[in-house]
This record gives C-alpha cells, structure tokens and sequence, in this order.
C-alpha cells in the first residue's frame, strides 16, 4: 500500500534556523489537530503509521527538532536543548495555523511537551508520552549516549538491518527481517545509494556533556513539569523492556496524575512504535473518551 501523502513545509525559527515539518490530514477538520514530537536522534519519519492512522479524521503536523532529518543543524551542540527545541515547536505551530493540540512525545519529544505544560499550557488539549516520565533511568541513558552520534555507520542497507538487529533484538525480541529494514529507513537517510546519520552528530555531544555534567550526583528530575499536566488527560505508553522509564516511575505517574492512562507494550523496549495494534486501540478511545 503507498503512503498516505503529506504536505511538506519549512518554517524559519526566532534564531534563523529553518525547521521542516509533515502535515497530514485536512487543515479544517473539527477534530483536535495533533502535533508529534520525536525522540532525541529521531525525525518525523517515525510517526508515518500513527499518522496514516489519524489523518482521516484530524490533522497531523509532525516536526523534525532542530539538527533532525530535514531540518537545518546548529553550529554549536550547546544549542540542542529541550528549552530552544521548544521554541521551535511554537514557531512551527504558529507558522501552521495551529494554537492548541493533542500532543504525542517520544522521550525527549515528551519532555519537551511537559516543559510545554509549564511554559505554555494553553497550546495543550491532552498528552501522549511515549516512553518518558519525569524521572530518566540512568542505564538507558548511558546506552543512548554511547552510540549517539558516534556509531559506525553501516556501509549498505543490508548492513544496518542486521546492526539494528544486533543493538536492539533484546529489547524487541519479535521483529521480523522486513520490521528491522524498516526500522532502519527511519534511522538513517540515504546518500548516494547508502545509509547516513539523519541527525546532527553534536546531539550527542550535548547528551554526554550534560551526563558529565551531572555524574555526581543524581540526575534532576522533572515532577514539577509532570504536575503542570495535572489539568489534561495523559495517556502514557510504556514499553515492557524500556531501560529508560522504570515500571516504578510508570506506576508513580499514574499514582500522581488525576486523570492517566496507562498502557505497557509487550514486546518493546525503548521506545515503542506508536503502530502496535494495543497502542492504536487506546489511543483511539482515549481521544473519543476525553472527546478531543
């Protein structure tokens, strides 16, 4: 089946960088657009199946962060914060006609919605966090930093199914050979016939420098942006294998928040897909429950 299109757009932020975003659905539905928010190294290439889902019925604007796929790379790794990549988000908001949303945050995405929550709560209608609470677990972090921007970059496709394969089987132990080649088409743009980094590699320069940064002490945490979503419904998606949120920090959101949602993934680890048959059954009554 062919994709479902989209609109293509750039939008230039308050600091001069051009940020590229996918916008699916029709622009005038009355249903709640919904803006996706992707992981550290992610792009909006790793929402394709929760759009096509969605976009139906609602629109569906999909970002790329700064230094992410499409979108124009910083000169310097300071740059790569959740605090600018949330003015990045408002830009591209506005720029789109969009002043309220449902949002959906994989890992940094989610942070990035709960800073939201406290520096703008007006832009949200409800919130998907995918994978992601206020408190990181220290293991995942580590893993994340150890190939960010500094992995081998395989030589052929075939090459990157099988380094996917081998850095990931234990947290996603049931994917097939076709998933995996999947899963490295969104993990990797192509240059002349051949996989390359679709993210700026000084990402992961900002993660260890930050994790250095912190190697003294505990990390900080984020329950206070946590709470700020306390007047929005939350459906928060854990991945039965995450090294990044605990099931201890799962059961403690769903503990403190008035109005949460949970639901554990088998099968996965950090983080999901957002096209598990389980996670789409939710999400779809979630939306109708909350009637956004």
């Amino acid at each position: 089946m062919a994709p479902m299109p989209f609109r293509e757009s750039f939008v230039t932020t308050q600091d001069g960088l051009r940020i590229y975003a996918r916008d699916y659905g029709e622009r005038a539905s009355p249903l709640t657009p919904v803006v996706c928010l992707p992981g550290l190294t992610r792009n909006s290439k790793d929402f394709e199946t929760l759009a096509e889902h969605l976009a139906p019925h609602r629109r569906v604007l999909c970002p790329n962060l700064r230094g992410r796929g499409r979108s124009q790379y910083c000169e310097n790794w300071t740059d790569y914060t959740p605090a600018t990549e949330l003015m990045d988000v408002l830009d591209v908001m506005g720029a789109s006609g969009i002043s309220q949303a449902v949002f959906v945050g994989t890992s940094r995405g989610g942070l990035i919605a709960m800073l939201l929550a406290a520096f703008r709560p007006a832009t949200l209608k409800a919130v998907v966090l995918n994978d992601v609470g206020p408190e990181i677990a220290m293991d995942g972090l580590k893993r994340i930093a150890g190939y960010a921007g500094v992995m081998e970059v395989p030589k052929t496709w075939d090459e990157a199914a099988v380094q996917a394969r081998m850095m990931n089987e234990r947290e996603f132990p049931n994917l097939s050979g076709e998933e995996w080649r999947a899963f490295t088409r969104r993990t990797f743009t192509e240059e002349h016939g051949a996989p390359k980094l679709d993210y700026d590699a000084k990402i992961g320069t900002g993660l260890r420098k930050g994790l250095e940064a912190a190697a003294s002490g505990p990390l900080p945490d984020m329950w206070p942006q946590f709470k700020a979503l306390n007047n929005l419904p939350v459906l928060g998606i854990r991945g039965e294998n995450s090294d990044l949120l605990s099931a201890e920090t799962f059961a403690r959101m769903a503990a403190e928040h008035p109005n949460f949602t949970s639901v554990t993934v088998k099968d996965r680890g950090h983080a999901p897909f957002l096209d598990e048959p389980e996670f789409l059954t939710a999400l779809d009554a979630f939306l109708a429950r909350e009637k956004l």
